[in-house]
């Protein structure tokens, strides 16, 4: 039996840590760059404003084609999530059009990374864990949030590559920590590259697949509670019938890449995307294996 959370440790507030459109200022519609490709219909450089962005002038700038994104060939931009960065960074701001403003332009991408950074340590303080692990997350956690706090200036000079690579390792210790009463249910597939992999109804109870590669892999049906799935690359991944609840370090973006379905489970911090069909899930016709390890995680 799982043991229960501990007193104290802070309510879950990842559903805080997400894109609100309507008090933001297009920033990830100006901002970035993005070629024209199987993810996005056009070419736009950065810093310029997608031809689709309307309302920029006035301060009230909205995609004239968020309802048809992927019908329009923008399937990228429903990936997209900034975890809540652009809404808090034109608030500190408090410049007329920040788009435009050099600072605001170095700063985004610095406090999107801060708040997914945000986003696992909150998940990882909820975790029945030891306390001496425990305090390190709660510590980490009030450095990534007071970092996010910093103005534009304060965020552009913060070295990302150095806080993610500290949180990183702390992570895997918590990893280690929750998984470990799932051992030999998984080998550890850290980094694989399992592209087109087929691990249909395959058993990656505990496993680790951070980082791992599952391009356009067949889950459907595969057991992936308490799995490891930081940096997983779940692009067009088949996750139909797949149980993921309880699955570790999973975002709304690597979920929206994903093809899933009604019986699709999720862990309860994360929403059914809006493209997923809500229907019944399809048969793989082949048998869950009982117990061991299956799939290619197995081998």
């Amino acid at each position: 039996m799982t043991p229960p959370v501990p007193a104290g440790v802070p309510a879950d507030r990842r559903r805080d840590l997400a894109a609100d459109c309507s008090s933001c200022a297009g920033l990830c519609c100006v901002l970035p760059a993005f070629a024209a490709s199987a993810d996005f219909a056009i070419d736009k450089p950065a810093g310029r404003a997608c031809a689709h962005l309307t309302g920029l002038d006035v301060g009230a700038a909205r995609c004239g084609i968020h309802a048809d994104l992927r019908q329009r060939g923008f399937p990228g931009c429903t990936v997209f999530d900034c975890f809540g960065a652009g809404q808090r960074l034109v608030a500190v701001a408090a410049v007329q059009r920040p788009a435009a403003d050099p600072g605001v332009a170095a700063a985004f991408p610095v406090l999107r990374q801060l708040h997914e950074l945000l986003w696992y340590l909150t998940e990882a303080a909820a975790l029945p864990l030891p306390a001496g692990l425990r305090d390190e997350v709660a510590a980490a956690l009030d450095r990534t949030e007071r970092l996010a706090a910093g103005s534009p200036a304060e965020l552009a000079a913060v070295d990302a590559a150095a806080v993610r690579a500290a949180a990183g390792e702390l992570l895997g210790r918590v990893s280690e920590t929750a998984r470990r009463g799932r051992r030999g249910r998984g080998r550890d597939r850290r980094g694989a590259d399992l592209v087109g992999a087929d691990l249909r109804r395959a058993d990656l109870r505990g496993a680790s697949l951070r980082g791992a590669y599952l391009i356009g892999a067949d889950l459907r049906d595969a057991d992936l509670t308490a799995t490891d799935l930081l940096g997983a690359d779940l692009r067009a991944a088949d996750l139909r019938g797949a149980d993921l609840t309880g699955a570790l370090f999973l975002t709304r973006p690597q979920v929206a890449a994903a093809r899933g379905d009604g019986g699709t489970q999720l862990p309860g911090a994360l929403e059914r995307p809006a493209h997923w069909p809500a229907g019944a899930p399809v048969s793989t016709g082949r048998p869950r294996p009982r117990g061991g390890r299956g799939g290619a995680a197995g081998r």
